[in-house]
């Protein structure tokens, strides 16, 4: 169902592919903004950071979902 509401509102697997590898750079970026930031919120934008991290391989698969659908 989720996968046929996706199709429909025009998204295609290259597009979720896209999103994935963008997640991983924010996942990163966040990583490396948390280095920089003071020990009291450094957990806080770790946590954060980590949290993106898991967003890749969902994008990634949904994608691949999208892909076999057509």
């Amino acid at each position: 169902m989720v996968l046929r509401l996706l199709h429909r509102a025009g998204a295609r697997s290259d597009h979720l592919h896209l999103a994935s590898l963008g997640a991983i750079g924010l996942c990163l970026t966040l990583w490396v903004r948390a280095k920089t930031i003071d020990q009291e919120q450094r957990g806080n934008a770790e946590r954060r950071a980590l949290f993106v991290g898991l967003w890749p391989p969902m994008l990634w698969l949904i994608g691949e979902a999208l892909r076999e659908q057509k």
